[in-house]
């Protein structure tokens, strides 16, 4: 057995209450895994609590459980599992006595972002290159014969989905399709998922007007190769408990001719920004693009926040200038591989 697994075993047993803990940007993934160990450490006889700082957004609540995720953390718990992430900036809603208690406290990393682990509080950090934490997730179930009962299975089907772009993206592997087969074969139906996944996706008519006042504001850099989207925060403050309006557009952005990669930009109201970069195909520079912002994530998807910057415009001159060099870098290595 891996002796990071078995470590992650000892503190498994060796507790009683675990809180679940997802980053402040959750997705499919995050979500899934986050349910999953709810499901699979529940029958170990585990007391669960999921903790995400922010809602659940309203495009990822096809995924069942979704409503047992809460903003606050309990009193008292004797383990952490952070999912999805190994940026202590991705937490950064995590202050005060929440964070104080979870420095005292065993804490586990499961991730499988391609970045350093800047949780340096964690007692044990399990970062494999799968395709979503989720996988990682059933992997470790497998080695350690944990149950995976029929929700735990569809939310792991979900996460893996949902980081692999439909089983679409660079980092899916032979394993990861296996894995997809293993849990068709325990009973996930994917049609009835993606059914479920497509009825989030419908809109109203107001945010289908305001969709179309997105992509009107859509600006193109660098021979179309780079858009960008700014959302200020009068819109985000409308619109978000609608559907989150960097998802409205990005994958639109993505789709313009000669783009290499698509950038959302939200301005907060205390000054804040943040980054969500989605990359297309051959373009793997999202993450450099992010970790550049203090972000990360994966080579195709990632994302940012930041305070650095005096205003928005200052933040997309430099956007530009570094997406241009990663370009440049990419180009570079791939006449350096010819």
């Amino acid at each position: 057995m891996d002796q990071d697994v078995q470590k992650f075993k000892e503190l498994i047993d060796s507790s009683q209450k675990i809180v679940i803990i997802q980053a402040d940007n959750p997705d499919g993934d995050s979500l899934g895994s986050s349910i999953a160990l709810e499901q699979i450490l529940g029958a170990l006889g585990k007391d669960t609590y999921i903790y995400c700082a922010v809602n659940i957004p309203d495009y990822l609540k096809y995924l069942t459980g979704w409503s047992r995720v809460f903003n606050v953390l309990p009193s008292s718990y004797d383990l952490s599992i952070i999912v999805d992430t190994s940026s202590i900036s991705l937490l950064n809603k995590l202050e005060g006595v929440e964070l104080a208690t979870l420095k005292t406290k065993p804490c586990v990393v499961l991730d499988h972002h391609d970045v350093e682990n800047s949780i340096d509080f964690a007692s044990l950090v399990i970062n494999r290159p799968v395709v979503a934490t989720g996988e990682l997730i059933f992997n470790i179930a497998n080695e350690l014969n944990w149950e995976l009962n029929l929700e735990a299975s569809e939310v792991i089907a979900t996460s893996i989905l949902s980081d692999s772009l439909g089983l679409m993206s660079s980092a899916t592997t032979a394993s990861s399709i296996r894995v997809m087969a293993d849990l068709v074969e325990a009973g996930v139906n994917l049609s009835a998922i993606d059914a479920k996944r497509r009825e989030t996706y419908r809109k109203s008519p107001e945010l289908t007007r305001y969709k179309g006042i997105l992509l009107e504001r859509i600006e193109n850099f660098l021979d179309n190769q780079l858009a960008v989207i700014v959302i200020p925060w009068e819109e985000i403050e409308k619109y978000s408990p609608l559907y989150n309006p960097s998802m409205l557009v990005i994958e639109d952005m993505r789709l313009i001719e000669n783009n290499k990669i698509a950038v959302a930009l939200k301005v907060y109201a205390d000054g804040k920004i943040t980054g969500k970069l989605r990359a297309n195909y051959g373009s793997p520079i999202a993450n450099k693009i992010a970790e550049h912002f203090g972000g990360g994530g994966h080579k195709y998807a990632s994302g940012f926040k930041t305070t650095d910057y005096i205003s928005v415009d200052e933040l997309k001159n430099e956007l530009v200038k570094i997406s241009s060099e990663s370009l440049q870098n990419l180009e570079t290595n791939e006449n350096e591989a010819v």
